[in-house]
């Protein structure tokens, strides 16, 4: 069984800073793309950021120059640091990842999500 456990969401005021983190554990032979969506209420949810197994990285417009993903390929774990941050910036965050367990198909597997919220 594999799953994805998030931390690091909370309550800070804009302009502060928030690491998220996200560990996938179980039965993992590979994992291929990770990244971070973002759902805030009465919206859809979104994509933010996205890193390869390579290390290349893509992100939303919205967040391009605040926020920052990298990953640990050891410890099968994605980051989003997340800096200049706005009240619109307040949603769930969830994080994916593209993953191959032992002896069966690549899925794309979803976090709990961790609630993110910015004061002004």
């Amino acid at each position: 069984q594999v799953q994805l456990v998030e931390s690091g969401g909370g309550l800070v005021q804009a302009g502060g800073s928030l690491r998220l983190s996200c560990a996938a554990s179980g039965s993992i032979f590979s994992i291929n793309d990770m990244g971070w969506y973002r759902q805030a209420p009465g919206k859809q949810r979104e994509p933010v950021a996205a890193i390869t197994s390579g290390g290349y990285t893509n992100y939303a417009d919205s967040v391009k120059g605040r926020f920052t993903i990298s990953r640990d390929n050891a410890k099968n774990t994605v980051y989003l640091q997340m800096n200049s941050l706005k009240p619109e910036d307040t949603a769930v965050y969830y994080c994916n990842a593209d993953i191959q367990p032992y002896l069966r198909h690549v899925n794309r597997y979803w976090g709990q999500g961790t609630q993110v919220t910015v004061s002004s």
